[in-house]
């Protein structure tokens, strides 16, 4: 949502998002209206329902403009690689994250992979921080194209350290420099009470100082804890993608795995596009 009294004669595409967007914390899934047009862009499927389902599902329900761009098919997101062969499990996260997306908001929900426009399939696992230049390309014309108001994506923690996380969010950087429209940019996070009380469940991809690094409160543009319906429209969306959630709701528990899931927290970017 802008505050622009713009007309097709003015230039507001040329504009800054990040000016006009309305910049107060969203704390409740009905403030997630000034958040105006959302575009996530991600790594894996699964990211954006983890991290953003709720917000995502809100901003379809509200009749904002929602898309989702996510980098790779997941192909290597298993410990049984025999019974998962990339090819196979690449099939299955691609109609699952589609499935996943129609429960968070039916058809309201738009999803691209990142490649389908070049005729290439970015490599789980293999994703490097400067992209090829059609990559750049590619993302930059989706950005130009949607004209988000604001942007999801990782912080250059990637917040479990993953290094495709890490290299989407440079992406990410270098495409909104390029693009035309600079919206607002928010990084997922954690806050000091999920790594409290369930850190001991999540285990970072590498060595970096800066995983599951919690941001206070007072920092974060949404600040969201999931109940009721809004959470329980998140779980059905995560059990759409199966391959990826099953074993880990087993494991931990219902009770526990909602309780895990129900927070979405993002802070602003450093810098002009997130308007820290």
């Amino acid at each position: 949502m802008t505050t622009s009294t713009a007309t097709p004669t003015d230039t507001f595409a040329d504009a800054d998002a990040a000016d006009t967007v309305d910049d107060r914390p969203v704390r409740t899934t009905a403030e997630v209206p000034r958040l105006g047009t959302v575009l996530g862009v991600w790594a894996h499927p699964d990211d954006e329902v983890y991290l953003s389902g709720g917000l995502l599902a809100a901003a379809a329900a509200a009749g904002q403009r929602v898309v989702v761009v996510t980098a790779t098919r997941g192909e290597r997101g298993t410990d049984d690689p025999a019974t998962w062969p990339p090819a196979r499990l690449a099939r299955v996260r691609s109609r699952e994250i589609v499935s996943s997306l129609a429960v968070l908001g039916g058809d309201r929900i738009e999803h691209r992979f990142l490649g389908d426009e070049q005729g290439v399939c970015h490599l789980d696992g293999y994703l490097a921080p400067e992209p090829a230049a059609g990559t750049l390309d590619e993302l930059t014309a989706i950005l130009d194209e949607v004209a988000p108001d604001t942007v999801l994506t990782f912080g250059p923690d990637g917040m479990t350290g993953h290094s495709d996380h890490r290299a989407v969010s440079a992406w990410t950087d270098l495409a909104l420099a390029a693009a035309r429209r600079r919206p607002r940019l928010l990084h997922a996070t954690v806050t000091a009470g999920w790594v409290r009380d369930f850190g001991s469940l999540v285990t970072a991809m590498d060595d970096g100082k800066d995983v599951f690094a919690p941001s206070p409160a007072s920092s974060l543009a949404v600040d969201l804890v999931l109940s009721g319906d809004a959470v329980a429209l998140k779980l059905a969306a995560l059990r759409a993608q199966a391959s990826q959630t099953a074993a880990t709701e087993q494991a931990v528990g219902a009770e526990l795995y909602r309780a895990v899931v129900a927070g979405e927290w993002f802070r602003p970017a450093p810098g002009p596009d997130g308007a820290s």
